[in-house]
């Protein structure tokens, strides 16, 4: 009885928040300079969000062309970072030759209405499925036989990159006792975050139909996790 009270009061704290969501944001560079560039603000976007920057070509094709991070709003206007986009980093897919400039599209909360999914056991997974109808959760099946077949039982920022761009989600949630998070696939920027309830049972290295995921005695970074909100609050820089 104790355990079905810890997740009431989880989900209970997140009730709230059923309406959550980040919208799509798409302005144009107003001007660029050293690797960085301004649009015009919105209350949409917030210091951490990330999004994509579209180039549109003389034969009326547009394509991607590096990926934004938003780093300071002031005066009306959003900074970005422009950074290499993660799909374009593949070795199969050539990286267009060609750098961001006045005009071209800046679209910030990119897929930002999909989330890969940690959590420590299936009751909260559940229920938080359910309390935010707004976004799309990835199966944690699908991350978890990522990092099976890696054999990353302890999964890194970069595994968890990834495992977006292989999802195509722009959001991870991540879970912990008393304390719940959205978070930039990409930056890990925290951009939103809940107070919780007391998490009583974990699964590692989250909740998931995929068990065993064994480490490689090959690889020093591949190991059990021995603590669950250690490990996510160290990915997140959250300090206690």
């Amino acid at each position: 009885m104790r355990y079905l009270i810890t997740i009431f009061v989880f989900i209970l704290s997140l009730a709230s928040a059923a309406n959550f969501s980040m919208s799509a944001y798409t302005s144009n560079l107003t001007s660029v300079k050293n690797g960085y560039g301004k649009v015009i603000d919105s209350p949409d976007i917030i210091i951490g969000s990330s999004g994509i920057v579209m180039h549109t070509f003389n034969n009326g094709e547009s394509s991607i062309i590096a990926r934004a991070v938003v780093t300071d709003k002031s005066a009306g206007f959003a900074t970005v970072r422009f950074e290499v986009f993660q799909a374009l980093s593949q070795p199969a897919l050539p990286v267009p030759g060609i750098l961001p400039k006045v005009g071209d599209k800046v679209i910030l909360n990119y897929l930002y209405n999909r989330a890969v999914i940690v959590v420590p056991n299936e009751e909260i997974y559940t229920q938080i499925i359910n309390s935010f109808p707004n976004i799309h959760f990835i199966n944690p099946d699908l991350a978890a036989s990522h990092l099976n077949a890696y054999r990353k039982p302890n999964p890194s920022r970069n595994d968890f990159r990834k495992i977006c761009a292989q999802t195509v989600a722009g959001l991870i949630f991540i879970a912990m006792d008393k304390k719940a998070v959205f978070a930039d696939c990409g930056s890990f920027e925290i951009l939103k975050s809940f107070e919780t309830g007391e998490v009583k049972n974990y699964q590692v290295p989250f909740f998931s139909n995929v068990y065993g995921i064994a480490p490689a005695w090959w690889k020093w970074e591949s190991e059990y996790i021995t603590n669950y909100n250690k490990h996510y609050k160290f990915l997140l820089d959250v300090k206690d």
